[in-house]
C-alpha cells in the first residue's frame, strides 16, 4: 500500500540540474512542486502560491538562502512556513547560522532521495 502525500513545496535553487533533481524526487513522492530559480522570485511566489514548506539553496546570486530565510521569518504572512536549507556548505557554523535565521532543517549536499524526503516529512504533515 502506498501513501499519497499532498504537500505543496516551493524549491528555490539556481542550479537547473539540482532544481530538476529535487523536483523529480518530490513530485515522484506525491508532492506538488513550485520551482523558483532565485530567492527574489521565491519571495513573490511564496505569497501567491502559499506553499506548505520551502526548500532553498544558500549560495545564490543577489539574495542568499540565509537572507531569504530571514526575510520570510520576519513577514507575518510567511513566518510559519517551514524552511529546509539544502546546501553544499557543510560547516557546523553554516548549520548554526541557518537555524539562527529561522531554518527548520539543514540538509547538506550531496543528499539522497531518502534524506530529502525525510527532511520534508519532518516539517510537513
Amino acid at each position: 500500500m502506498s501513501v499519497t502525500l499532498v504537500g505543496k513545496i516551493l524549491i528555490v535553487e539556481d542550479s537547473p540540474s539540482e532544481l530538476e533533481l529535487m523536483s523529480y524526487y518530490l513530485q515522484d513522492s506525491g508532492y506538488n512542486v513550485i520551482k523558483s530559480a532565485s530567492a527574489k522570485e521565491a519571495l513573490e511566489k511564496v505569497l501567491t502560491e502559499q506553499p506548505d514548506a520551502i526548500v532553498t539553496d544558500v549560495v545564490m546570486p543577489e539574495i542568499s538562502g540565509f537572507e531569504l530565510c530571514r526575510s520570510l521569518k520576519k513577514n507575518p504572512l510567511t513566518q510559519k512556513v517551514p524552511i529546509v536549507i539544502c546546501s553544499s556548505k557543510n560547516q557546523e557554523i553554516d548549520k548554526l547560522w541557518a537555524m539562527k535565521q529561522g531554518a527548520d532543517v539543514y540538509l547538506t549536499k550531496p543528499y539522497t532521495r531518502e534524506e530529502l524526503l525525510r527532511a520534508i516529512k519532518s516539517v510537513v504533515l
